[in-house]
């Protein structure tokens, strides 16, 4: 007959709950944690101050507060932003090391270098669009144009004598100082500089007739006049400037608009790739967050994982065309 009370079964049945005891710990040390749980690293390829840097900071502090867990911005600058993407590539795919991306990480640089440390369509996960940048068309103010029509004449009969100025090979304003170049058949001399600053000097100076570069950069020297803005590089008017008419409107199709976005290394679970993409997008949408961004003359856009993929690679062919036709390399 089965023992029901007494010493030995009080014994018993106190193992087992001390076991139980030892054993419950184990079981909640085994489920997995919610995401986040802890601090995010976001991996920003550039030095501090700058444009990217800017704009990083204006959804970090509020995508922290909406994921309950600091942002930590974490700059490695270097090889045109790949020294910084090449960390995110090679990081554990759990969603605590994320990218805060530019057009060269994954768009521009494998078309101007020979050697790239990571696969540039393989290496990442897209999480979402940021925002779409906007440069604006500048020329010294003593050339004789008011408008893209007139500076297209202009380079047309004087071909070779009209000097663009850029912030390095491959930069936003390089590539978009191409594209002008070909889109409107001219014959017009880029010049790199080794940032904005310096191209600045040299454009109100006179050496260097013009520039396509962002606006926040020379909104300044517009508002001053102490250069002539005549279009914007957008396919849509800039609140900031809304006087200026897009480039496109004389030479239709002309886009050159640098994006901003979060992406995440390769292998990175659906489910946090969601959340943040989710979180994100709110985030987007909040008033204070537009009137930052559109102070810096940018515009939020969100996106789905997909589409910001599908923009990466159209992007990236568009720009291929032209790195191809300028011959231009960064190695």
């Amino acid at each position: 007959m089965p023992l029901s009370g007494g010493p030995w079964f009080a014994w018993h049945r106190g193992c087992h709950l001390a076991a139980l005891f030892l054993i419950l710990p184990a079981l909640a040390l085994a489920q997995p944690q919610p995401y986040p749980n802890k601090p995010i690293r976001l991996v920003l390829p550039f030095a501090a101050g700058g444009g990217a840097d800017n704009n990083a900071r204006i959804i970090a502090e509020p995508l922290a507060a909406r994921l309950g867990q600091p942002i930590i911005i974490d700059y490695k600058p270097g090889a045109g932003g790949t020294l910084g993407a090449n960390i995110v590539a090679n990081a554990l795919p759990d969603g605590y090391t994320l990218l805060y991306a530019t057009p060269g990480q994954q768009m521009t640089n494998p078309h101007l270098m020979d050697k790239m440390p990571y696969d540039a369509l393989k290496s990442f996960a897209s999480v979402s669009q940021v925002i779409e940048g906007s440069n604006v068309l500048v020329v010294n103010k003593n050339l004789p144009v008011n408008s893209v029509a007139e500076l297209i004449a202009l380079a047309k009969a004087k071909p070779g004598t009209i000097n663009f100025a850029s912030s390095g090979i491959g930069s936003s304003s390089h590539l978009a100082g191409e594209l002008f170049k070909s889109m409107a058949g001219i014959d017009i001399v880029h010049v790199p500089y080794k940032g904005s600053g310096a191209a600045i000097t040299e454009v109100l100076g006179g050496s260097i007739q013009m520039t396509i570069d962002t606006v926040s950069v020379y909104l300044q020297q517009i508002k001053a006049n102490n250069v002539k803005a005549l279009a914007i590089s957008t396919l849509e008017r800039n609140p900031i400037l809304p006087d200026l008419p897009p480039i496109a409107d004389t030479l239709p199709g002309f886009a050159a608009a640098p994006v901003n976005y979060i992406t995440a290394p390769a292998g990175t679970p659906r489910p946090i790739i969601e959340r943040l993409n989710r979180e994100i997008n709110i985030v987007l949408k909040l008033p204070s967050v537009h009137e930052q961004f559109a102070q810096n003359g940018a515009t939020e856009k969100g996106s789905t994982p997909e589409a910001m993929d599908a923009l990466i690679r159209s992007e990236s062919a568009k720009w291929k065309k032209i790195i191809d036709q300028s011959r231009a390399t960064a190695n």
